[in-house]
């Protein structure tokens, strides 16, 4: 336990020193949190227009499964194409970064763009998977969702790093997924130790902000505005950086693995740690 925690902190400091030099890199997470909102609305709006934002019920017809699932496709592949683009970004500029030179956010970008159809193929990988994951889900209340769960568990543990390999190899959705999974196999269970940590650790240093929300709605008045205000700030600019953190993670170990040390910046014990094993 020491040990995994010691490891959490020390790749979190490597992706924080990063995320200090290239404190940019945090618009990329906000471009994408509103351009999400964006897309929620879009769908939104119709949906409950049309009373079609919950699941048919088992007696419902078959034109309104269709119609349902073909929406919730829709709403994945957009989602995920916003959220796969701009994580594509970042890792981009951390690939520039740990070349030894300064990336911009027109440099994130302009990698997003140019890999456009590998992310949009991707997205719709995924939205298909998702979907599926969803209609297993509601076939049955208790089972469904655990199935759901244990499949969405593999299918996260597979993927972990199609987005990078999307990036910096430049190949198609499908090859990305091959690269992904026999990477896989020789780095078992580094994803898990490094995402759960970085959760945990945020979902701590979350605790005070709460504290601080709670406090401001029972204090009242301008004094409870302003510090609300204040808890909701530093509570969006905490999710930022634990997304970043988390993309910068994610690129700096898939660079570990393909080439058999850690990048510049990084601590090669800290990544052989995280891995917990490693067969080169």
């Amino acid at each position: 336990m020491f040990t995994k925690i010691s490891t959490t902190w020390s790749l979190m400091g490597d992706s924080w020193d990063v995320l200090k030099q290239d404190k940019e890199l945090l618009l990329f997470p906000l471009f994408s949190g509103i351009s999400c909102l964006f897309v929620m609305a879009c769908f939104a709006i119709p949906l409950f227009a049309t009373n079609n934002f919950r699941p048919p019920t088992a007696d419902a017809s078959i034109l309104s499964h269709v119609s349902y699932y073909l929406s919730l496709f829709a709403f994945y592949l957009c989602n995920y194409f916003v959220i796969i683009f701009f994580n594509a970004a970042i890792i981009a500029c951390v690939r520039i970064r740990v070349s030894g030179d300064n990336p911009t956010v027109a440099d994130g970008l302009r990698a997003a763009f140019g890999q456009i159809h590998a992310i949009l193929g991707w997205a719709f990988i995924a939205a298909t998977v998702g979907v599926i994951l969803r209609m297993i889900e509601d076939r049955s209340r208790w089972v469904g969702a655990l199935v759901a769960s244990l499949l969405g568990l593999a299918w996260t543990l597979v993927s972990f790093l199609v987005v990078p390999v999307l990036v910096i190899e430049g190949i198609g959705p499908v090859d990305a997924l091959k690269r992904s999974t026999t990477l896989l196999r020789q780095t078992w269970g580094e994803q898990i130790i490094g995402n759960f940590s970085f959760g945990i650790i945020f979902f701590l240093l979350s605790l005070p902000l709460v504290a601080l929300f709670v406090v401001a709605v029972m204090i009242g008045g301008p004094l409870g505005v302003a510090l609300i205000v204040v808890a909701v700030a530093a509570g969006i600019l905490l999710a930022l950086a634990q997304s970043v953190l988390a993309t910068i993670f994610q690129a700096a170990l898939y660079l570990y693995v393909r080439d058999g040390r850690a990048p510049a910046g990084f601590s090669d014990q800290a990544m052989h740690n995280a891995i917990g094993h490693h067969d080169r």
